[in-house]
């Protein structure tokens, strides 16, 4: 049974806040949740905006590296990235590694509606695949 996830993105600043976000709002206490990047990066402002529509505050989030974390302490990584995976392995069993390739938002080159709804989308995929692996 799963009691620890840690979720992995490049930057820990857009994929995998996010995803530890929802999951934390869907798991509550019953899971310790965290997110770490292959490189720290800082929290991107448009994961503010389509978080907060969902009344989820990101202010305390604060980007940290893989390095700053002990893998080992967690159940299972959940690698958004191919970089993320390819670190993750790099410290853990394959068995202990799942890998979700996410898109990044962030690439959007759109107006400001189209960047938000490319994280909107983003935001929902990983709110899916959520519910589906932990319901």
């Amino acid at each position: 049974m799963t009691k620890s996830v840690l979720f992995a993105c490049n930057m820990n600043s857009v994929r995998s806040p996010m995803a530890a976000a929802l999951l934390r709002l869907q798991a509550g206490d019953k899971l310790k949740v965290d997110s770490a990047g292959v490189y720290e990066g800082g929290l991107d402002p448009f994961v503010e905006i389509v978080m907060s529509e969902l009344g989820v505050a990101m202010h305390d989030h604060e980007p940290k590296t893989l390095n700053d974390v002990d893998m080992s302490k967690f159940d299972i990584v959940i690698a958004l990235t191919p970089e993320a995976a390819a670190e993750a392995r790099r410290h853990l069993p394959r068995e202990a590694i799942e890998f979700w390739d996410t898109e990044n938002p962030s690439e959007e080159r759109g107006g400001r509606e189209a960047i938000i709804a490319a994280y909107r989308g983003v935001r929902d995929n990983l709110n899916e695949k959520l519910r589906k692996r932990f319901s």
